[in-house]
């Protein structure tokens, strides 16, 4: 797959997904008062988002035929 993320998209996806994964802890450490479901869901988006700003190709870019790559 070719890359379609730029690197401002990318440096959102890092931040956002590093928010997600630490609130999934906070979650799971009884430190947020969110039902214990929310912490898998927002551990997945965490490592979606952290997957896609390394990788910098993002699927649903690819169907959409978005392009925020400036390369």
């Amino acid at each position: 797959m070719e890359q379609n993320v730029g690197s401002l998209d990318k440096s959102v996806r890092i931040a956002i997904g590093a928010i997600a994964g630490i609130v999934s802890l906070a979650i799971l450490g009884g430190q947020i008062g969110l039902p214990e479901i929310a912490s898998p869901v927002l551990g997945i988006v965490a490592v979606m988002m952290l997957g896609t700003a390394l990788t910098g190709t993002c699927g649903l870019y690819s169907v959409l035929g978005i392009d925020t790559c400036s390369v």
